[in-house]
């Protein structure tokens, strides 16, 4: 059993990842300032097809999504997202205040919408609301095969007794389930597991994904759940 007490634990562990998708490069900047003083990880993106590639590079906790964008807008960037199944917390950001224009946004996949001019206070209130919504949507429990997943109590149980994973590699498992279905490179995980910034070779990875397969696969040399895709990476078929 992992010598963890609580789920806040790993909330205090993860970095907050937020994708700035803005082509206003004052707003863009004041934005990426503002958060970086509040403790969050940003990147910036300055038109729509450039947001739809570092999404698929990377996970985020959040990404802000201005509408009004070169090249592809903010309503093609979500739709796209979405049909992806990229599940990704996106807060609207636009100038437009006609109400058919925020339903437009949230029925293409968008979970908030704020109208600029906006104060950087109430822009960090939605992005705290939209964090501890997927965060609770996050909780719980999560079942595979004969393993039970508690976010909750960070434990993995195997046939009702307790696994012994560590804290990174229930971080791991963690951000597989997250992203369960999609193709994650090793460079992805290292980011997501380990964190920005980190330099680990691809062999460190492999070699924790062997010990989390021996501990949640009934054959671990066959895997059913955390399957190698050859010359890409690992997915997630729990």
């Amino acid at each position: 059993m992992l010598a963890v007490r609580s789920r806040s634990f790993f909330l205090k562990f993860e970095m907050a990842r937020i994708l700035i998708v803005e082509d206003e490069p004052d707003i863009a900047m004041g934005l990426e300032e503002d958060l970086l003083q509040h403790g969050h990880s940003v990147t910036l993106a300055h038109d729509g097809e450039t947001a739809l590639r570092l999404a698929s590079d990377s996970s985020w906790d959040v990404i802000l999504l201005d509408l009004m964008l070169p090249r592809r807008d903010g309503f093609d960037v979500c739709r796209e997202l979405r049909r992806r199944g990229d599940r990704t917390a996106v807060i609207m950001l636009t100038a437009k205040t006609l109400e058919a224009e925020k339903i437009l946004g949230l029925e293409v996949g968008a979970d908030d919408y704020v109208t600029k001019p906006f104060s950087s206070a109430e822009l960090r209130a939605r992005i705290k609301a939209v964090m501890r919504r997927f965060d609770d949507d996050r909780g719980g429990n999560y079942q595979f095969g004969d393993c039970e997943v508690d976010f909750d109590r960070a434990e993995v149980l195997r046939n009702g007794r307790a696994a012994e994973l560590t804290a990174l590699e229930f971080r791991l498992l963690g951000v597989f389930i997250r992203r369960r279905g999609r193709v994650l490179t090793r460079d992805q995980l290292i980011t997501d597991v380990w964190g920005d910034g980190v330099h680990i070779g691809d062999r460190v990875v492999d070699t924790h994904i062997l010990n989390l397969r021996r501990k949640i696969e009934p054959v671990p040399s066959a895997p059913r759940f955390v399957v190698s895709v050859r010359g890409l990476g690992y997915r997630f078929d729990g």
